[in-house]
């Protein structure tokens, strides 16, 4: 995935959906972030975002989504906004087991 600019309108998003840490960091790890925003976003949000990056983009960010951010409605939407469909499995925090 490329790379996301430090522009004015990306940063102002940034610090709305992951607002606690700096919005340059936020946009270090695009794929990080864009579970954010599909989350926490409004369609205000993504429609900024969407001036940067396409769908293919959203879709990479699910195919590679850290456990833990997305709720079930969000992933479920944005899955078959991205023609994902059926839907896969929600990503899994893995847990080694102690020996």
């Amino acid at each position: 995935m490329k790379d996301l600019p430090s522009k004015s309108d990306l940063l102002r998003v940034a610090r709305n959906v992951i607002w606690f840490e700096p919005p340059e960091c936020a946009l270090a790890n695009p794929i990080r972030f864009l579970a954010y925003l599909m989350t926490y976003g409004t369609s205000e949000d993504v429609a900024v975002v969407m001036r940067y990056l396409s769908l293919e983009d959203f879709r990479e960010a699910l195919e590679h989504a850290p456990p833990g951010i997305m709720d079930e409605r969000s992933w479920a939407y944005w899955n078959v906004l991205t023609d994902r469909y059926p839907v896969p499995p929600m990503p899994r925090r893995v847990i080694p087991e102690s020996r």
